[in-house]
């Protein structure tokens, strides 16, 4: 099954260009030009991995990252920044972010990423679904 990625920017131009070359690679790419558009699209749809610029008008990446991380905390999010500073990397990793890539974000390398993302997201879908069976279980024995 094809990756579902959500692209994040508000450069049209960047946009076009990488849903291009995403979907080369036999991935599924929705594009939306702001972080509310993302977060409207992400309570009603499912994907593997968001690819977000972190510089943005209206909402910056860090803010939106905290957003999706308490609405869906399985998303996985890879940020995008033309200017990456140590301290703005590590506080986005604190908040959960799952990655970062520097801008121009190299396309091979980015493919790579979102496929990690798929997977680890895969994987706390499963340890949910467990809690969840479990939960049940614990509830009706007895």
């Amino acid at each position: 099954m094809a990756e579902k990625v959500l692209l994040v920017d508000d450069e049209k131009e960047f946009l076009e260009t990488m849903s291009e070359r995403i979907t080369a690679r036999g991935m599924e790419v929705t594009c939306v030009e702001s972080a509310d558009k993302a977060l409207a699209l992400i309570k009603k749809k499912s994907f593997d991995a968001i690819i977000m610029d972190f510089q943005m008008p209206e909402m910056d990446g860090m803010k939106a990252l905290k957003v999706i991380k308490d609405l869906k905390p399985e998303l996985q999010i890879i940020l995008l920044t033309g200017y990456a500073t140590v301290e703005k990397t590590v506080e986005a990793m604190k908040i959960g972010a799952t990655d970062f890539l520097e801008k121009p974000a190299d396309i091979e390398a980015l493919v790579e990423k979102i496929k990690k993302a798929k997977a680890e997201k895969m994987l706390i879908v499963e340890k949910q679904t467990e809690d969840k069976i479990k939960d049940i279980l614990s509830h009706h024995s007895g």
